[in-house]
Order: structure tokens, then C-alpha cells, then sequence
């Protein structure tokens, strides 16, 4: 594992590197040169990869969905308010997790509420097979119990997002570094599931986890955030650049195109580190950036339905859409949630609307009560099967986040005329 010191030369070099890399926030980290960075010679003539025999094997966010892992509530702990947790939540929820850091959900949320997020992810489950797709679940961990290391001590969280842990590329299954310091165990709810594909023949990555949380936590801003500055201000990046970092759930992937975006829990070196894990494979990295003061995961913000159409928050729109119409997509406003004011979030907004799970390129699970996004998505050509889960919407994520699809049928392919746009 790097370890990236803030006194030693690596840290010059990662300096120097991301000095390169971004040049302004209102850009791709270079123009058309770092949004579309060709791969090297060697990658650019690569073949495309293929592994029948591989139980994993996923491209893309739209192929024939075959088999997935679905997360669980069950255990689930409302983590510290730490530095990370209160740049990603709402400052109307702080006292909330105050006061309850380090009890069960369960039982610090009104209990129907909390029996209906279940019997919505078990529903969620049971609709998954009888489209007959094969459903993983994880482990059981006890998230409530207390570990101390690396100058920081916390409990555990929850293993309901597979979708922020676990990135699946080919037949690959990389492990996200996870920014949240009460996630930092999370993968051992998961490692039964990954040691089994591996033994199976997938190949398993585990990227480097943070080392020096005091060093890649942003003391300025922290110091913004304690000041009790809106939860609606940019006040900047609560991580630094000491060491990569970044979740999962900020990647979505397109075949030979991945587009990410640089937020809370994912930083420059992070988008480095995957960009440069993938580019053997010919596989090109964009980060884009968007109009978000506190971004955290892309999956609610630019989601891809099928070849040649994506769907933006309107709210949050894309610096570079034109660019990606110029490749040959169509972008599409997402609709306005439909979600009662009276519902709460604990983590996550009502734009979990758009966190839906592609079955194939013509069928889309969505929320039951969105029926405004339902018709959008008729309206391109995708039929919506309805399922609720607004009530497990309320701890951080929806049908895409409460997921990490392991098998679509399909191989790797390019969807982008980047000639087109003028990239090289």
C-alpha cells in the first residue's frame, strides 16, 4: 500500500500529479484531455476481454441482469457524527446522531417505519428472483462493536449499500477504500461472498484504505463546517489529497467509458487510482463535475438507462453535457421527486427518485409512488416495474444503492464517438 505522508517526496509527487489533473472546478480535470484521457498504446489495441467461465462478469449499468447482491438492514448502526458523516447529512439530522451514534436503527427510528424499510428490501429481494435473477445477501456483523486503530476509534455502520463498497468491472470486484471511518470493516460482511467468486475464478482487488485519517481529513473545513455554515454552502472538500480514497458508488460505468465525480467521500488520487487500475483494459475514466455543494455518490445525481440515453438531476446538472450530447448521447432532466415533505431522510434526499436498477435496456425497477419518472421512462422506450422501497430510502439509498449487480449479460463495448465531441 502508498502511503502518502504530507511531509515526504510521494506527497510532493501526488501534489505535483493533481496539480496537473485539475485545473478548476468548473471543468473536466483538464478539458478534453482528462475528460477523455486516451489509454496507453498498449491498452489502445487491447482486445475486448472475455471470460464466459467467470462468475463475475459486468460492464455496464443496463446489460441483462443475471445475478446481484442485495444489502441488509439487518444490524445497522447510526455512526458517529464525525467530521465526514455531517458533511454528507443534513444539518437538521446532526442532534440525531448525537444522540443516538452507536445504537441500532432499529431502535432509535419510529418502529413502523423501521418494519417497513424491511419487508420493502425482503420485497425488493423476492421481485429480483421472480425476474429470475440469482440474489446474494451479506453476512451477519455486529456494526454495534467498538474498534480502535490507525489514532481513531468508532463502531461499525451498516452492510445495506453494497453499491458505495464493492465496484465490478469485467470480471473484476475491487473493493472501494471506504472515507467514512465507521465503514472501514464494512467488507467483512462481504468477504464469504467475494472469497467464494474468487475461488470460483473472478479476480479480487482491494484498493488501499486511508492510513492517516488526520491527515486526509481538511482541518479548514472542518473548522467551516463546525462554524454552523449551511448544509446548502460550498465550503470545499472535507478530505485532502494525502492519500487516494473514494467509494464505489461515485463510479458509473458505460463499457469502455467510467464516469465519476470528485465528492466528500471520493478525492483526486482515488479517480487516479482507478483510472490507472483500468486503463490496461482500454478503459477511459471521465470525472465530471457538477452544481453540488456537498456531493456524495453519483447514482442520484447522472445515471445511465441504455445506449445513447442518460439522465441528470435537475437540481445538480452536469458541467460537461455537452460534450457527452456532441459523443451522440441524449442527457434527459429527471422529473421532480414526488416524495411527501413529511417523510423523513436520516441520510439520503428525496432524489433517490433517480437511484433506480436497471433490469435490462428496456425494463427499469423504480419506485412505486415516482409516477412521474414512470412515465418518463416510457416515454424512452423503458417499461417501469413499480416496487416501493421509499421506507429504505430513508437510511442513505434506493434500488441502485441497496445493490452491487455481479452478473450482466453482455460484453465490454464502446458507447461514446468521441470524435464526435473533439476529443483525441
Amino acid at each position: 500500500m502508498t502511503n502518502f505522508s504530507q511531509n515526504s517526496k510521494s506527497s510532493m509527487l501526488v501534489r505535483n500529479l493533481l496539480a496537473k489533473l485539475s485545473s478548476s472546478r468548473n471543468h473536466l480535470l483538464s478539458s478534453s484531455q482528462i475528460f477523455h484521457r486516451k489509454a496507453s498504446d498498449a491498452a489502445g489495441n487491447s482486445k475486448a476481454p472475455t471470460n464466459s467461465s467467470s462468475p463475475v462478469w459486468s460492464w455496464n449499468e443496463w446489460d441483462p441482469l443475471e445475478e446481484i447482491i442485495v444489502g441488509t438492514p439487518e444490524g445497522a448502526v447510526v455512526p458517529r457524527p464525525l467530521p465526514e458523516v455531517k458533511m454528507c447529512t443534513p444539518m437538521d439530522k446532526w442532534e440525531f446522531y448525537e444522540k443516538n451514534a452507536g445504537r441500532y436503527w432499529a431502535d432509535c427510528i419510529p418502529k413502523e417505519h423501521w418494519e417497513k424499510a424491511v419487508e420493502e428490501v425482503e420485497e425488493y429481494v423476492r421481485v429480483l428472483q421472480m425476474e429470475g435473477v440469482k440474489v446474494l445477501r451479506p453476512s451477519k456483523v455486529d456494526h454495534s462493536s467498538t474498534f480502535k486503530l490507525l489514532g481513531f476509534e468508532s463502531q461499525g455502520f451498516y452492510a445495506a449499500m453494497p453499491r458505495d463498497f464493492l465496484l465490478v468491472i469485467g470480471d473484476e470486484l475491487i473493493e472501494a477504500t471506504m472515507t467514512w471511518r465507521s465503514r472501514y470493516f464494512e467488507y467483512l460482511a462481504y468477504r464469504p461472498i467475494l472469497l467464494e467468486y474468487w475461488k470460483q475464478g473472478a479476480k479480487w482487488t482491494v484498493a488501499p484504505k486511508p492510513t492517516d485519517f488526520d491527515a486526509i481529513m481538511n482541518k479548514e473545513v472542518i473548522k467551516k463546517l463546525d462554524s454552523g455554515v449551511s448544509d446548502k454552502s460550498n465550503i470545499g472538500f472535507i478530505t485532502t489529497e494525502s492519500e487516494p480514497c473514494f467509494d464505489a458508488a461515485d463510479f458509473t460505468r458505460a463499457g469502455r467509458d467510467i464516469f465519476c465525480q470528485r465528492s466528500q467521500v471520493t478525492n483526486l488520487a482515488g479517480i487516479e487510482w482507478v483510472r490507472r487500475h483500468v486503463e490496461p483494459l482500454g478503459i477511459r475514466v471521465h470525472q465530471l463535475t457538477f452544481t453540488d455543494p456537498r456531493p456524495m455518490h453519483i447514482d442520484a445525481t447522472f445515471v445511465f438507462a441504455k445506449p445513447g440515453i442518460a439522465i441528470q438531476n435537475p437540481d445538480r446538472p452536469c458541467d460537461q453535457v455537452k460534450l457527452i450530447k456532441a459523443a451522440g448521447w441524449d442527457v434527459i432532466d429527471a422529473p421532480t421527486p414526488n416524495v411527501p415533505k413529511s417523510h423523513p431522510y436520516w441520510l439520503g434526499s428525496p432524489w433517490l427518485s433517480m437511484n433506480v436498477l436497471m433490469l435490462d435496456p428496456e425494463r427499469v425497477l423504480v419506485e412505486k409512488g415516482e409516477t412521474a419518472i414512470h412515465e418518463m421512462y416510457r416515454r424512452i422506450g423503458i417499461t417501469p416495474i413499480p416496487v416501493a422501497l421509499r421506507h429504505a430510502n430513508s437510511i442513505g439509498g434506493s434500488f441502485h444503492c441497496w445493490t452491487s449487480d455481479i452478473k450482466r449479460r453482455g460484453n465490454l463495448e464502446s458507447y461514446f464517438d468521441w470524435s464526435k465531441a473533439g476529443c483525441p
